[in-house]
């Protein structure tokens, strides 16, 4: 029988060691050739016209299958902002800004907050039964007074290895819990 040290499953690559770096090269590879094509056939870069074509043919290979493969280092994620760097250095109005200021200008969040917010409203359908059958026993619930603050709280369960913190559902119950707190 032949071992395999990565695996393809539903358009994610994932290692022998369940890490995804490699899922997050081949998504910056793949951006990043999306923005040479646009640099290359754009004379003039426009913030409208550029912004439409960042959201419509590079956001979504960021943001495809978040859930199952978040970043799971800090060099995962800094490769990927480079790539929505690089994305808002292109319109020329913009460049002498700064990263951090880029984004609020086009009215765009930066990744991270990107990732939250797909992962909370995933949290959100699954609690709220939009998959019921696959979904089931996802996460604990912890019930409390419903007077004060949110009243779907999750347990926050223990893990044994640390590649297991980074996992969807031990990922999202800190952010669930704080919210409307």
């Amino acid at each position: 029988m032949e071992s395999n040290l990565e695996e393809k499953d539903l358009g994610v690559l994932v290692d022998d060691k369940l890490k995804t770096t490699k899922q997050c090269v081949l998504a910056a590879w793949k951006v990043n050739r999306i923005l040479g094509y646009i640099k290359r056939s754009m004379a003039r870069r426009s913030s409208d016209v550029i912004l439409h074509l960042y959201s419509a043919l590079v956001r979504p290979h960021l943001e495809s299958s978040v859930q199952l493969r978040s970043p799971q280092y800090r060099k995962d994620v800094n490769l990927l902002d480079r790539v929505q760097r690089s994305g808002t250095k292109m319109i020329q109005v913009l460049k002498h800004l700064s990263y951090e200021d880029r984004p609020r200008e086009l009215g765009l969040f930066h990744l991270e907050k990107r990732r939250l917010k797909g992962d909370l409203i995933a949290a959100f359908q699954y609690l709220k039964g939009a998959y019921k059958k696959d979904g089931e026993g996802l996460f604990t619930r912890t019930w409390r007074d419903r007077t004060r603050g949110n009243g779907f709280k999750l347990k926050e369960g223990g893990f044994r290895l640390a590649i297991r913190k980074k996992f969807f559902t031990m990922r999202v119950v800190r952010p669930w819990n704080w919210l409307l707190r």
